[in-house]
């Protein structure tokens, strides 16, 4: 069984930077393991839907990144460690979301999943709030 876990959030002001982390422990069903897992970041504002932030594939390292946030985060993950990392600089107020990381053992050959539904599980999410 499979557990996320985000930490990291906070609140910073305009121009500063986080870092969000986010722990896969255990096994799929599929006998997979973080090591095989695509990892994928999305946030949550008030009131508006989940939208993708980042992803990175376990296979080849390819990083795909939303519009809004290329040049300012960078998504990694540590195989080591279990763990994946969005780095965000840069930050503005319409920043503000919670982030949720995402983890899949069934990932899509040859991109990365940037719906929702690409993923097999969550973590609950870590509150990031960019003031002016």
């Amino acid at each position: 069984q499979v557990e996320v876990v985000e930490s990291g959030g906070g609140l910073v002001q305009a121009g500063d930077s986080l870092r969000l982390s986010c722990t896969a422990s255990g096994r799929a069903a599929n006998g997979r393991t973080f090591e095989n897992f695509d990892m994928g970041w999305f946030r949550q504002a008030p009131g508006k839907e989940r939208e993708f932030v980042a992803g990175i594939k376990w296979s080849d390292g390819s990083i795909y990144y939303a519009d809004s946030v290329k040049g300012r985060f960078t998504i990694s993950r540590d195989n080591a460690k279990n763990t994946a990392y969005l780095q965000m600089n840069a930050l503005k107020p319409e920043d503000t979301a919670v982030y949720y990381c995402a983890a899949t053992w069934t990932p899509a050959a040859g991109w990365v999943g940037t719906t929702p539904e690409a993923y097999d599980l969550w973590g609950q999410g870590t509150q990031v709030i960019v003031s002016s």
